[in-house]
């Protein structure tokens, strides 16, 4: 077989293997990178580095590699927009986690969150405790949402000055 056709080859299917394994592991991991989740990620893209360019270290093998790479995430990214069954499957869905206060333990324990956790997600939106979380969400990049009472007010405070200013 070629040499580039098997570094194209290469390629696409360590590109699905790590949506895959990211899919598998959660999505909790792609927005709270930790130290150890940094070096992961370093360490998983040496390691499939030379899966991908089967050894060939040229100028062309590694443009080859990062073209197929671009063109792979192109095509996902429409694949996504075009395809809401599809988007489902690569990315999953939100979950709720809290809802007027009270914690889903079931989505909670399916997303692998913990309430330290929550509790974090909750101080970094201004909010003090769980009970005044009216609706905390993982969103599907990994992020927790919190809306609360403090949000709405600030918000109809907000929308309130707008109006005296027009």
């Amino acid at each position: 077989m070629n040499q580039y056709l098997w570094i194209i080859l290469s390629t696409v299917v360590v590109y699905l293997f790590i949506i895959i394994a990211l899919r598998l592991f959660g999505k909790k991991e792609l927005a709270q990178l930790s130290v150890t989740d940094l070096v992961f990620i370093l360490l998983i893209s040496n390691a499939v580095q030379n899966a991908m360019v089967a050894g060939d270290s040229s100028l062309p093998g590694g443009l080859i590699a990062a073209g197929t790479l671009f063109l792979l995430n192109f095509v996902f990214k429409l694949l996504i927009f075009r395809f809401p069954g599809f988007s489902k499957a690569v990315q999953g869905d939100h979950l709720m986690l809290i809802y007027n206060g009270v914690l889903n333990k079931g989505n909670m324990s399916k997303a692998r969150v913990t309430v330290d956790e929550l509790e974090e997600a909750a101080r970094e939106h201004g909010v003090s405790s769980l009970e005044e979380v009216n609706l905390a969400v993982l969103e599907m990049d990994g992020n927790i949402s919190i809306l609360s009472d403090e949000f709405s007010s600030r918000t109809k405070r907000k929308k309130k000055h707008y109006r005296n200013i027009i």
